[in-house]
């Protein structure tokens, strides 16, 4: 068994040291590391260039080679799940070192966005699990995992749930686990960096009621016991320009200041990355599929800003885009500034904003105002350049998703394409378009039974051929300067039996009860989300994720505050707003079947007589469905209508971007049904 240290890190070591003679080998050592800490990127030599700015030529191209080696040798410290049982043992020495009884490991990092680097993946290193959203608690003699209805089987092939006990979070939530398992005069450790004050007010409730002390930690007890735990990742921070965002940065911040002297309101601290990114025109590469760089900000309501950012990180002229009211301080300076605002209001959203940060805001006397992040909703709501990109970019995204779906129909059949090599083809075509900066979210390439783990991610180990007679599941995306992309497709390899036809057909019915849903101003995604079920529901059969999920502009391929699920909410849908319309089913062990188009919203005429303002939808995705998956006799007219006149879209829109062969293949796939 492999030793939880990196293998060969002297060999490394000494060749990253002969690299830059004149600098400390140690600095140039921790450099590497944390360019390889980033995300591989098509552009992220500017960060070797701009940090060795004397490399050139062999040394540059060893430079690349030690990223590269570091870069693996961080994937497989990282995750590691033949280790897990070595690394709870660990955690578990420290606890007792601590005289603790238990401690919860999030998955979030101190952002609380939706992807954390590889420094911060401390859920990934301790249990093996790869999903975007989960929890392990763990105390002396037993330990848990908590996820949602997307992760139950992808968890049991994951986790060893010999040291893990698998839980939904909805049928036994944490919190009824830790009542269960834990008794008065037990000390329950958190890092408050990794808790929201919101998640920080239930857990005190819940071990107040229990008889549990619950200790915030100063330093977690995963990194105490977490060798050669990566840095924090070093890429590059870009304007994202005008052209692009169609609004300046200081115009945001002036509309956004505007709004907390209205308030009362002196400042407010950021913590999201998408937000930071949003409102200062910028993008970064610090995170896998999403363009940001991770730091936080102050934003006052004089429109000035106080961002606190590795200033290692800034490229050439980013000072000058960001302007003079924009001011650069070190993350290390982030609590004595907060600890500047006594007896200022501040206000912080207690859904995202760390514990850490409320109490340096208490200690300092702060009067605190709790509220959603100001820039949520504008963010959310597109303006006419954004809107007019993302329509740009799922032009250039269809054409790459069309060939590969021509592609898939003449290789397929036989049986010898297997996920991953579909995965890595349908990349290659992505990559080509123009604009295209990275893919919006590791593509869920699922043949068969493995297409019914809804966030499915092939690997070597899972990898299936994509067997005549199966269906395959691929749901994928890109980051465009322009524009973020996400689409699910479904396709029958080879012919598919009566229920998968019938099973596919019910799903599309509900995507096109959606797309077609003409509604009141004023309604909210969760009293639209029956409609995309009613098929489904009708047949005895549901899906267990949400309908919809926001989508930002060459940001995060999921964006809130908008969605559309059984959750109750309260926002609701406004012009401008991209979401996305995915309903599903899943048979386990046989097969996935999801149909997904993003869609924004838009003002639509009323029908004679109307008395309220309505809203409808407009299909952003131009990808062909599988008619070889639809039962024609279950579609209503109004329904086929809408089909063909999405076909008929899709035929028009690509078939200039495609060669001969894909679009004779494109009007057949797209002919009226």
């Amino acid at each position: 068994m492999r030793k939880d240290t990196l293998s060969d890190t002297e060999t490394l070591n000494d060749r990253a040291a002969r690299l830059a003679p004149k600098q400390d080998p140690g600095i140039v050592i921790q450099q590497l590391r944390a360019a390889a800490a980033a995300p591989a990127r098509g552009d992220e030599d500017l960060v070797l260039k701009q940090v060795f700015p004397e490399l050139s030529g062999a040394n540059l191209d060893e430079a690349r080679n030690l990223r590269d080696a570091y870069r693996q040798e961080i994937r497989d410290i990282v995750l590691a799940p033949n280790l897990s049982a070595e690394r709870l043992a660990k955690l578990r020495r420290q606890m007792a070192v601590e005289n603790l009884d238990g401690f919860i490991v999030p998955l979030n990092d101190e952002f609380h966005g939706e992807a954390a680097p590889a420094s911060s993946e401390r859920l990934k290193w301790l249990t093996g699990f790869t999903g975007s959203a989960g929890t392990a608690a763990v105390l002396k003699d037993k330990a848990a995992i908590f996820v949602d209805g997307r992760y139950t089987l992808q968890v049991q092939n994951e986790v060893d749930t010999t040291l893990f006990a698998p839980r939904h979070v909805s049928n036994e939530p944490m919190s009824t686990w830790l009542s269960e398992n834990m008794a008065a005069g037990e000390t329950l450790a958190v890092d408050p960096w990794l808790h929201t004050e919101n998640n920080m007010t239930a857990l005190r409730q819940l071990t107040a009621d229990r008889g549990i002390a619950l200790k915030p930690v100063e330093t977690n007890l995963i990194d105490s016991v977490w060798e050669d735990r990566p840095p924090p990742p070093l890429a590059l921070v870009v304007p994202q320009e005008t052209a692009f965002s169609g609004e300046s940065s200081a115009d945001k911040r002036a509309a956004i200041a505007g709004g907390l002297l209205l308030k009362n309101v002196d400042a407010v601290v950021h913590t999201l990355p998408d937000v930071i990114a949003w409102l200062l025109n910028i993008r970064g590469a610090d995170l896998p599929c999403t363009p940001f760089a991770l730091g936080f900000a102050i934003l006052h309501k004089d429109a000035t800003v106080e961002l606190f950012m590795d200033r290692q990180k800034l490229s050439v002229g980013l000072k000058e885009h960001l302007g003079n009211a924009v001011h650069l301080f070190s993350p290390e300076d982030f609590g004595d500034q907060l600890g500047r605002l006594t007896g200022k209001h501040v206000q912080i959203d207690p859904a995202v904003t760390s514990q850490w940060i409320v109490d340096r805001l208490e200690e300092a006397s702060a009067l605190i105002s709790r509220a959603d992040d100001p820039c949520l909703l504008p963010k959310a709501i597109k303006n006419a350049v954004e809107i007019a990109g993302t329509r740009a970019a799922h032009v250039r995204d269809g054409a790459a998703v069309s060939k590969f779906l021509h592609w898939l129909s003449e290789k397929a059949s036989g049986g010898d394409i297997d996920e991953l090599a579909a995965e890595a083809k349908l990349r290659k075509f992505r990559r080509s378009g123009e604009n295209f900066k990275d893919l919006s979210f590791p593509t869920i390439s699922g043949a068969g039974p493995n297409g019914a783990i809804v966030h499915y991610r092939a690997t070597t180990a899972s990898n299936r051929a994509l067997a005549p007679g199966s269906l395959y599941l691929v749901d994928s995306g890109a980051q465009y300067l322009d524009g973020t992309t996400d689409i699910t497709r479904t396709v029958a390899i080879g012919e598919p039996t009566a229920e998968m036809r019938n099973r596919f057909t019910l799903v599309l019915k509900g995507h096109i009860a959606l797309a077609m849903a003409v509604f009141p101003k004023g309604t909210t995604g969760s009293q639209l989300d029956p409609l995309a079920r009613a098929p489904l529901w009708a047949a005895g059969l549901d899906y267990d994720h949400g309908t919809g999920h926001g989508v930002g502009s060459y940001l995060s391929v999921h964006e809130g505050p908008q969605r559309i699920s059984k959750a109750p909410s309260a926002v609701a849908l406004i012009p401008g707003m991209i979401i996305s319309n995915e309903p599903g089913y899943y048979k386990t062990g046989a097969y996935g079947i999801r149909i997904e188009n993003l869609v924004t919203v838009r003002e639509v005429d009323g029908p004679a007589g109307a008395e309220r303002e309505v809203l409808g939808f407009e299909t952003l995705t131009l990808a062909p469905i599988d008619r070889n998956l639809i039962d024609r006799s279950l579609l209503s007219a109004r329904e086929r209508e809408w089909l063909d006149g999405y076909h008929a879209a899709v035929r028009e829109k690509i078939s200039p971007l495609v060669g001969p062969k894909v679009e004779g293949w494109l009007k057949k796939v797209t002919a009226p049904i």
